[in-house]
């Protein structure tokens, strides 16, 4: 039997892609299900396929940007099945690429409360939840290979990837004593719809009278460039691999969940141009002084 079995697992963003499948793949470890979403048609296409596969499920309509939501989604959770043992904080948006100067400050703030503040409320709202019933879980934090290096013309999206990863780090000591596994997720690219992630944005962060999500303005370089990135999404691997690959992640307790192994050499090269930086460092005259010093730690 699983260590899953009989758990409740909340996924937001869970209507489609990356989520859909992750929702897919615990209920078929015996995990009840919560997806969330935005989308409210396509929520209820996925409820009812996790209900074809058997799966136990309540679906919800939210937004993760709404602090009330995400207490709501709670308060219906506990009152069908009584605990939470797994949030899986999926849902995310993949910004228009853009320089510095053409990525406008809503988008910015789009990407920054549904990719990061989507994520904080989450995690703030349901894991006292987790923690009270001590029975352990898992917190599952969906970041990105934009989360292990800087990707050109997408500053916003890039930072809250990175920010995610961070957090996920920080958050793994802090929850270890609580019997909570934090994993993060970090996939290249996956054949899902975040392409198209202005479908569903939200009136606050539109610019009228012409959204940023389309193509005027930009320059025949970033216009390539998304036209390239539209083309490895759609070449990009199975959502159904990479929710398979969670859970076998998550049962060996791994913090760095990987997808694409062929992106290895690319961490590697950043590791190394950081550790030549502090090698650099050791030989300044200027902090020669430092290297004798204790090195004051966090934990």
């Amino acid at each position: 039997m699983s260590e899953l079995e009989g758990k409740v697992a909340v996924v937001s963003g869970g209507a489609e892609g990356i989520g859909f499948s992750i929702a897919l793949s615990m209920a078929k470890q015996g995990m009840k299900v919560v997806i969330s979403d935005i989308d409210a048609k396509q929520l209820e296409i996925a409820r009812q396929a996790l209900e074809d596969h058997g799966a136990d499920v309540l679906a919800i309509e939210m937004d993760v940007v709404k602090i009330e939501d995400w207490q709501n989604l709670a308060e219906q959770t506990l009152a069908k099945f009584g605990k939470i043992h797994m949030l899986v904080n999926n849902a995310g948006v993949g910004a228009s690429a853009g320089s510095i100067e053409k990525t406008n400050h809503k988008d910015w703030q789009w990407v920054l409360d549904v990719n990061l503040m989507g994520v904080i409320y989450g995690t703030q709202t349901l894991v006292p939840y987790m923690k009270q019933h001590g029975e352990g879980g898992w917190l599952i934090n969906v970041a990105s290979m934009a989360g292990m290096g800087g990707v050109p013309f997408a500053g916003a999206y890039t930072a809250t990837k990175v920010a995610v990863v961070g957090m996920s780090e920080s958050w793994h000591p802090e929850l270890k004593p609580h019997n909570i596994q934090v994993s993060v997720l970090c996939p290249a690219f996956v054949k899902t719809r975040i392409n198209l992630s202005h479908r569903n944005k939200q009136d606050d962060y539109k610019n009228p009278p012409s959204d940023s999500s389309s193509s005027a303005g930009l320059s025949p370089k970033t216009l390539a460039m998304a036209e390239h990135m539209q083309k490895v999404i759609d070449d990009g691997l199975a959502p159904e691999i990479v929710g398979e690959r969670v859970v076998e992640a998550i049962l060996a307790k791994e913090l760095y969940i990987f997808t694409h192994p062929n992106y290895r050499e690319g961490v590697q090269k950043r590791s190394k141009a950081i550790d030549d930086a502090f090698a650099r460092a050791e030989k300044s005259p200027l902090l020669a002084h430092m290297l004798d010093e204790e090195v004051v730690g966090f934990s």
